[in-house]
């Protein structure tokens, strides 16, 4: 159900928005979850491919819409996350904002609220996470924070719903601050220049004056159309005599004001006892972001997630789903029903054949995908509450910007051994869209799924370590050097790398029981559907007889080229609708003896580079626009023949021993 984003209170039915404001990574979303409840909708922002939840808060006799904005570390906009924030601001009948603060880090925290505060709005503070500033000793003067800015400040512990209720009447206790920050002269005289020029607007002509002298070109669009192009002009001059007449970048001496005033009330307010953390975490806390010590950390994190998702997920379960509950009960039963109906046919075969809705894509959805993906979204929930995700993200930074990007990378790569479709979406965390084609690119290219990767490993268990060297050396290598190219070819610059590092903390069970809940749903709803029009795309090509010309087209380049046999030409095929059923054809292949060890790793080569399963495709597309994701499949299936064929090449000319 996609929810209607009109900005009117009459037609939303809503007394008016309260908006959900903070950085990332706070707990917004779960306060979000305990305003509204169950009834909440998720559609991406008008214009955007960004996400906003929006729910119901009733206050008495009113009926308040609640908007969880993406999380920002500023609002002067960096990123498409922080432009919607900004932009719900501006635009949405917003009576209330609600900051959700992180109490651990109130500077990073106080340098958005004091930006609420200049744009005008009736805002409240929730001090979340006030448990865990206590666990490491800091005290925060709660009366005396209000009393600064005028605001009323309510300390919370969301996960456990403490004072949430405090917040329920968050529109009635939200007023306007009078607080300020005086800036240098020369600004503060453009700003008022400048604010005179503007229209009217639903946050203060002030904010968005100081928004346009730093250099805020995403309000262009929204100017125009409502001052002239006399104005428009007068307004960057006005900006750019400003900058004349100071040494550095307008927006770095605003910003360096605002933490000037952030840091006078933070030793004001917060105080700090110090605290020994526990040995074993802190050992973990410190080693795993060191770029030697740090090495053997990972590895054994990888290893623990493989016995987990890929032998308890990928084996026990998918095997007892598919072969017991889907292939014995639901498909046999499924059969019968239809035979009852449709004996044979193209409306039998549509269901229950062999590219059947049934029979193929509810089976890989729910048998052989959902199982792996279950398990990773649980394995991935302790990695993030855990704390060691940005510790990751730290330890492979300098690695990463050889690449053109930066250490949070690495969090949507990680998330692609569970389902590359999950982590192309899980990109939008990423700054910039260089950054955001690159990974995705990577992700289409050599990142193999927990399913495929499961297949991929029993097959080179099978023919020897070295072989496992050898596939896994090329698909890194492949890897960084398509990177490294990509980072310089293509146009736009790299974010800085700012991410907050918290301490290593015990996992807590609800929050891993509700992310991997509202990953599971997510999966449901986006991925499903899917596997059932790729289905049907493979049952169309099927029937008419266009799925054996494909594979007698690509014959030649698979027989010659890659010196594999001609029966492998259908697992590449299929391999589209699913990698890992593609790999699950060589793998028959390699049983019966159809494969020797080169052929082996080099089959295996090419369909990890192969082009995205259609999952995946379709998502690059809803995240990118058809002409990238059109381009990245253009790029990666020759790419992907031409690498297999050089290492069969490469291993067969030096009589590689397997």
């Amino acid at each position: 159900m996609e929810h209607s984003h009109t900005s009117s209170k009459a037609a939303s039915g809503y007394s008016g928005w309260l908006a959900l404001v903070g950085n990332p990574n706070v707990g917004k979303s779960v306060v979000f979850g305990a305003l509204t409840g169950r009834y909440a909708t998720v559609s991406n922002y008008p214009g955007t491919t960004v996400e906003v939840s929006r729910g119901t808060l009733r206050s008495g006799a009113k009926k308040i819409g609640v908007i969880d904005s993406p999380g920002v570390n500023s609002l002067v906009p960096m990123s498409e996350d922080e432009r919607v924030t900004r932009d719900i601001l501006l635009n949405e009948e917003v009576v209330a904002v609600l900051q959700v603060m992180d109490s651990k880090n109130l500077r990073r925290s106080l340098l958005i609220a004091v930006q609420l505060v200049e744009m005008g709005l009736p805002l409240v503070l929730a001090l979340n996470m006030y448990d865990e500033a206590g666990e490491k000793g800091i005290t925060i003067d709660v009366d005396g924070l209000s009393r600064t800015l005028s605001l009323d400040c309510i300390p919370t512990i969301a996960t456990q719903r403490w004072n949430i209720d405090k917040l329920d009447g968050s529109v009635d206790k939200a007023r306007v601050s009078d607080f300020q920050i005086r800036y240098p002269e020369a600004i503060e005289d453009g700003i008022g220049a400048i604010a005179s020029r503007l229209p009217g607007a639903h946050i203060s002509g002030r904010s968005l004056a100081i928004m346009l002298l730093s250099g805020d070109s995403t309000l262009k669009k929204w100017l125009a159309g409502k001052i002239t192009a006399d104005a428009a002009m007068e307004i960057e001059k006005i900006r750019m005599d400003v900058q004349a007449k100071q040494g550095d970048p307008i927006g770095f001496l605003i910003n360096r004001t605002r933490l000037k005033y952030v840091d006078g009330i933070v030793d004001k307010v917060v105080s700090q006892e110090e605290r020994s953390a526990g040995r074993i975490s802190a050992f973990i806390g410190r080693y795993s972001m060191h770029p030697v010590w740090g090495v053997p950390i990972l590895l054994a994190v990888l290893f623990i997630m493989y016995e987990f998702v890929g032998v308890l997920g990928a084996g026990i379960s998918v095997d007892f789903l598919q072969s017991t509950i889907f292939g014995k009960f639901l498909n046999p039963w499924a059969a019968r029903m239809v035979e009852y109906v449709f004996q044979s046919g193209l409306i039998h075969d549509f269901i229950v054949g062999r590219y059947g809705i049934v029979t193929m894509a509810l089976t890989y959805a729910i048998a052989i995908v959902l199982p792996i993906v279950g398990f990773f979204f649980i394995f991935f929930g302790l990695l993030e509450d855990s704390g060691y995700l940005p510790r990751l993200a730290v330890m492979v930074d300098r690695i990463f910007k050889l690449m053109g990007l930066n250490g949070k990378a690495v969090l949507p790569m990680v998330l692609g051994l569970g389902c590359d479709t999950m982590a192309t979406m899980t990109t939008r965390i990423l700054e910039t869209r260089k950054e955001r084609v690159i990974v995705t690119l990577l992700l289409a290219l050599g990142v193999p799924c927990s399913a495929q990767l499961g297949v991929i490993l029993g097959m080179l268990g099978a023919v020897s370590f070295p072989a496992t060297l050898w596939w896994a050396g090329t698909v890194v290598l492949t890897i960084f050097l398509v990177g490294f190219l990509s980072s310089k070819l293509l146009p736009g610059t790299a974010s800085d790398f700012i991410i907050e590092v918290p301490p290593i903390r015990m996992p807590q069970l609800s929050n891993i029981v509700l992310k991997t809940v509202v990953r599971v749903h997510w999966y449901l709803k986006e991925a499903v559907p899917l596997f059932i029009l790729g289905t049907a795309m493979l049952f169309t090509l099927d029937k008419t007889m266009a799925l054996k010309f494909l594979e007698k087209a690509a014959s030649p380049v698979v027989v010659g080229l890659l010196n594999l046999p001609v029966e492998a030409t259908q697992a590449f095929i299929v391999g589209f609708l699913r990698r890992d059923y593609g790999a699950a054809g060589l793998l028959a292949m390699q049983k019966n003896g159809m494969l020797d060890p080169v052929q082996v790793v080099v089959s295996l080569v090419t369909i990890t580079l192969f082009i995205p399963c259609i999952a995946n495709l379709f998502v690059i597309i809803k995240e990118l626009g058809v002409k990238a994701a059109v381009w990245m499949t253009i790029f990666i299936f020759p790419f992907a023949v031409l690498v297999g064929g050089l290492l069969n090449f490469i291993l067969r000319a030096l009589k590689v021993s397997l």
